[in-house]
């Protein structure tokens, strides 16, 4: 029996993005691809959840992916509140998790 290989989504839309670049997530450099956004950037690397809620704290990722419901907020080269589903990955970027309103940060 021969194994049938899971497709990527690459494979189904036959994509054939530019060569891969880094970006800086909390200090850990991730790879990103021309094209994507920083949340999907961050999915692709396994994270899901950077941001959490100021009354419970609860974990906060993408949720509409289309900039409506800015559960996705992330500071991006110090600028707060960057929708990470609608910012595109840029090379050497550095993405922090953001607290709060994301002015508190150091």
């Amino acid at each position: 029996m021969r194994a049938v290989r899971a497709r990527t989504p690459l494979d189904l839309t036959e994509a054939r993005p530019g060569p891969a670049f880094t970006v800086t997530f909390d200090g850990r450099e991730i790879e990103a691809l021309p094209g994507q956004s920083v949340g999907a950037a961050l999915w692709s690397a396994g994270v899901t959840s950077w941001r959490s809620t100021r009354g419970e704290g609860r974990p906060r990722g993408i949720f509409c992916g289309i900039g409506v419901c800015f559960d996705c907020l992330v500071t991006v080269d110090g600028h707060p509140n960057q929708r990470a589903c609608l910012r595109p990955a840029e090379p050497g970027q550095v993405i922090r998790t953001q607290e709060g309103t994301g002015h508190d940060e150091r």
